[in-house]
């Protein structure tokens, strides 16, 4: 960071050095030299290229969010059907009990710390029993191997997706951006005629809502789970309701070791 600091300003210093030489010796030389749009140009320029790129990383960022949610969901409602080839009734109930909870305590507790790129801890309450339950059930179950299998991907799934929660573009590089666009407006209002303007100051404001449109929607896009363009959890949500319908069906009247919304009930085993 330094060199390339460095570097720069002894570019510009030699720069100004050599302007002031050859420019006194030449006595034909244009004494307008470059205007002012001529010399913010490359800067416009840079201003596009970079909102393009960091616009392009925030989308990706929303994709791979979104893809986890749903590898997420898969992993978890393929966790609570592999449950129904145990035998015991107790030992069955007792996974696809853990996956609604699961759901529930992801869907009411962590999706809105996941806004600010928190966790919560609610939901690891469930993957412990869940591997407690493993440990009951015994690797000799022939639906042993698939279940932790599908607990495994249900895992990666949940960090890809805890991962994608924090924001893909760094705080500097979004000012470095804003400080871009304002340089971008301030020089396409300098290049406007003085008179017979009105179509230039109508390209002026569209330009500028454009610019900042991008910039607003990779704010949005660089956190997926918060902002007016958020990841729903509609998917996950899915898993829960059809989980919950198979467990009662299953065993009517027996009752879930967690509230509505997915906190360990007291005295629950």
């Amino acid at each position: 960071m330094t060199v390339t600091i460095v570097v720069a300003v002894i570019a510009l210093i030699l720069g100004l050095i050599a302007h002031h030489f050859l420019r006194r010796r030449d006595d034909e030389a244009d004494d307008e030299g470059l205007s002012v749009k001529d010399l913010l140009g490359p800067v416009q320029t840079l201003t596009v290229l970079i909102l393009a790129f960091v616009l392009a990383t925030a989308a990706g960022s929303y994709n791979r969010a979104e893809e986890a949610v749903h590898s997420e969901a898969n992993a978890a409602d393929h966790l609570a059907e592999t449950a129904e080839y145990l035998p015991d009734a107790a030992q069955r109930r007792r996974v696809q009990a853990d996956v609604i909870c699961y759901t529930r305590a992801v869907r009411h507790y962590e999706w809105p710390t996941m806004a600010d790129g928190h966790s919560s801890s609610v939901p690891s309450v469930w993957t412990a029993d869940l591997r407690a339950a493993f440990k009951d059930i015994g690797p000799d179950k022939s639906a042993f191997g698939m279940l932790v299998g599908a607990d495994d991907s249900r895992a990666k799934a949940r960090q890809a997706r805890l991962t994608e929660s924090t924001a893909a573009v760094p705080p500097a590089v979004y000012w470095f951006m804003l400080v871009l666009l304002s340089i971008t407006v301030i020089s396409l209002s300098l290049c406007i005629p003085r008179r017979r303007n009105r179509p230039q100051l109508a390209a002026l404001a569209m330009a500028t809502a454009l610019l900042t449109a991008t910039l607003l929607l990779v704010h949005d896009a660089e956190r997926p789970f918060g902002g007016a363009i958020s990841v729903g959890s509609t998917a996950i949500s899915d898993v829960e309701h059809q989980t919950a319908r198979d467990f009662h069906t299953d065993a009517p009247g027996a009752s879930l070791p967690c509230d509505d919304r997915g906190h360990k009930e007291a005295g629950s085993a």
